[in-house]
């Protein structure tokens, strides 16, 4: 008599790899494990895969969390990547280039990849989407999930509402049934441009708001500071051919609100040190998870100076992006940013 074979189901047919095991790769990790789905996370170390493997806990980050049965790491890129029906890139932007180099030869052909990451690349400018087709080619699809979305909130069952754009319809349907869940809700786009660039300009706004709070400007010096720097993103967003409603969703002006306000945000926290007369050098030592605003800020001051369509003074039409990285610069110093932006005329 022939054994009887377990019927197939979305949870024993998907095989996900998750590329980086910082806070958001374990996050995106736990939902999926909740579900039953099958996860590898590829980690940088022993010490870290054994802790998930042995513990179900990672020794560096969320480590009160405990992952789901279903996830296992590994520290071997051909075993991550054996086999796998789709790959979550959860690697900061600005080391995403190299990394994706070294899995390029063990990436599944066709394999599609759904993106977390939030940035502009330092030097080239790329978004993610340029990075990942440089790396890993054009015959695979891509998605870009973004929104207000803080990792320990995600992992620990909290609701999170988030949006993950593409070009396939097929592949955002798939990724909406697969991460949706009583406390992830996944809304779909094509928008891919307004999605990343609205993941990216929100963290350098962040920034400004945390140095708002630093200073001490109170309540309503953050909020205007906010209500304008979403109007510069919107600016930006039309002028690459963003769909406006796009930076009005959850990967705009949601994402802006909580990692403006979220006591989570790695970025906002980073203003807050600056604001409160930390040097940055301090504070980026110090830190253990990349606060990708600050690369961001710099690179997005280059984006606009010479992507963008020629404008008479690009630091009048975007005050709040430029005077973030005149400050990460060391040009001027929080307060006299903050003052600069108030003498501004009115536009």
């Amino acid at each position: 008599m022939k054994d009887e074979q377990a019927p197939q189901t979305p949870q024993n047919s998907e095989r996900v790899t998750v590329l980086g095991g910082g806070s958001f790769g374990l996050a995106m990790a736990s939902i999926l494990g909740k579900k039953k789905y099958p996860v590898k996370i590829l980690v940088r170390t022993q010490d870290a895969m054994d802790s998930i493997n042995i513990h179900h806990r990672s020794s560096t980050y969320l480590k009160d969390v405990t992952l789901p049965d279903s996830v296992t790491a590994t520290c071997d890129k051909e075993e991550a990547l054996k086999d796998a029906t789709l790959i979550i890139h959860a690697v900061p932007v600005q080391y995403s280039r190299k990394f994706l180099k070294e899995m390029a030869p063990y990436v599944p052909k066709d394999c599609p990849v759904i993106c977390t990451s939030k940035g502009i690349e330092t030097g080239t400018l790329c978004l993610m989407q340029d990075i990942l087709r440089e790396e890993l080619g054009d015959s695979r699809d891509y998605a870009f999930l973004s929104g207000p979305s803080f990792a320990r909130e995600i992992a620990v069952g909290l609701a999170t509402a988030v949006v993950v754009a593409s070009q396939s319809d097929t592949l955002t349907n798939r990724a909406a049934e697969i991460f949706g869940c009583e406390n992830f809700r996944v809304f779909t786009s094509k928008d891919v441009i307004g999605v990343e660039i609205g993941g990216a300009v929100k963290n350098v706004i962040a920034i400004a708001a945390g140095m708002c709070e630093g200073l001490g400007l109170g309540t309503n010096a953050v909020a205007g500071l906010v209500t304008r720097g979403c109007l510069e993103m919107q600016t930006l967003a039309r002028a690459v051919g963003a769909s406006p409603s796009t930076l009005m969703g959850l990967s705009g002006v949601g994402d802006t609100f909580g990692t403006c306000f979220g006591p989570l945000s790695r970025n906002r926290n980073l203003g807050i040190r600056l604001g409160q007369g930390e040097k940055l050098e301090d504070i980026l030592s110090s830190s253990t998870e990349v606060a990708e605003g600050y690369a961001t800020a710099l690179s997005l001051v280059e984006f606009l100076l010479t992507k963008m369509p020629r404008s008479f003074r690009m630091d009048l039409k975007f005050p709040i992006l430029f005077g973030v990285a005149e400050v990460l610069k060391g040009e001027r110093s929080p307060r006299e940013g903050m003052k600069d932006l108030m003498l501004m005329p009115i536009r």
